[in-house]
């Protein structure tokens, strides 16, 4: 059963690593034609851009790409071709670190094909990354200090509060001294 699974996860990324390649190769294959027949683009900012995704392209290879024991002689009539499988690789469709890998060299393929269509101003979207990045950061350090100024509260200091009760009360607190239930002493 474990190596059905291993020949599963092997043919599938052999099929992504293949398409991958042969996407990146007619993405390129448009922008030097376009760039060498039609308009003038610069291929410095090409291949500094472009440096990351082919970068991550032969790392999945490296990673991903399954391996297989060399084919015996005696058992080259079975179906397999004398070949058993070694290593299926790492799988390429995992969450996390991968996940952002790929859309890296998506977004790298999208700014290619961009600026072999609509000009060299297209390199410029590849700000839109690291400014998303900075906002992303900003929103969620703002987010932990607003949620630790309630700690600071709950602690004495002087945070905002989360009941928006009277004195640093909850609204429970609140309510129950109006209604002349348990009174509670703040020291």
């Amino acid at each position: 059963m474990a190596q059905k699974v291993q020949k599963t996860q092997a043919a599938r990324n052999t099929t992504t690593l293949n398409r991958t390649h042969l996407i990146s190769l007619a993405i390129y294959l448009l922008f030097l034609l376009t760039s060498t027949f039609l308009f003038t683009r610069n291929l410095l900012p090409f291949i500094l851009l472009n440096l990351p995704a082919l970068a991550i392209e032969v790392w999945f290879e490296r990673i991903g790409r399954p391996t297989y024991t060399p084919p015996s002689p005696s058992t080259s009539t079975s179906t397999s071709g004398g070949r058993d499988l070694r290593k299926a690789g790492e799988p390429l469709d995992a969450k996390g670190l991968t996940e952002w890998m790929w859309d890296i060299v998506y977004w790298s393929w999208g700014n290619t094909v961009l600026v072999a269509i609509a000009g060299n101003w297209a390199w410029w979207l590849y700000a839109v990354v690291p400014l998303y990045s900075a906002w992303l950061g900003w929103s969620t350090y703002a987010g932990v200090r607003q949620g630790f100024s309630g700690v600071s509260a709950g602690a004495g200091g002087a945070g905002t509060g989360d009941g928006g009760g009277v004195g640093g009360q909850s609204k429970r607190q609140a309510k129950m001294e109006r209604k002349g239930g348990q009174r509670v002493q703040y020291r």
